[in-house]
């Protein structure tokens, strides 16, 4: 899709076409999604939030005047919003909001370089626990950046089934995390309860 078709798409959108917004939907889907993982460093937070990205420009559609700056406009919408995330994070933990507002939107240091790493290393690891579809699914769209339509030519198989394969997939990918954040917890608990019942034999 050239850039002439997204502006087009644009102020299609802006006039309640649904359609051409989904078009940009699955245009941009990748990017935001990247944007948002960078930012929140959580594979399912990082969907969460591409979503309410989508849905609040959908609503603020009609205040960008230049159709040329959806891409960047876009972006700027996905940071704030994982700012806000984060802020709301932070307060939920004993966090300074403001410092991390005015820490979250600057440029990447060493502390984040290596926080980008590990989610990526997690990522990429929790990959390799999924079946063959999930994962070459997943790798297609978010690694590779392919779009629905060339990953329905690829994978021969309709959209709507692509589509579905990646919900499912994600999901998938979510639980194989969560059980890989939560597995170095569980461990210690086990050998504090050997102790316990030697103490009562």
């Amino acid at each position: 899709m050239s850039w002439n078709e997204v502006t087009v798409l644009v102020d299609k959108a802006k006039q309640g076409d649904r359609q051409a917004y989904g078009e940009l939907v699955v245009r941009f889907q990748n990017a935001v999604f990247a944007t948002a993982l960078s930012r929140v460093h959580d594979v399912g937070e990082a969907q969460e939030l591409t979503q309410d990205v989508f849905v609040h420009a959908m609503r603020k559609l009609a205040q960008l005047r230049d159709a040329r700056c959806f891409a960047g406009w876009l972006r700027q919408i996905t940071i704030r919003m994982a700012i806000n995330r984060l802020s709301r994070r932070g307060l939920a933990h004993g966090g300074d909001p403001e410092m991390l507002e005015n820490t979250a939107d600057k440029s990447a240091g060493p502390v984040e370089d290596l926080e980008r790493a590990e989610s990526r290393r997690k990522v990429h690891a929790g990959l390799q626990h999924l079946k063959p579809m999930d994962r070459e699914t997943l790798e297609a769209f978010y690694i590779r950046g392919r779009t629905l339509k060339q990953m329905s030519r690829e994978f021969d198989t309709p959209i709507g089934t692509i589509k579905r394969r990646l919900h499912v997939a994600r999901l998938r990918l979510k639980e194989v995390l969560e059980v890989s954040d939560a597995a170095p917890a569980a461990t210690p608990l086990r050998r504090k309860k050997r102790p316990m019942a030697m103490a009562g034999v």
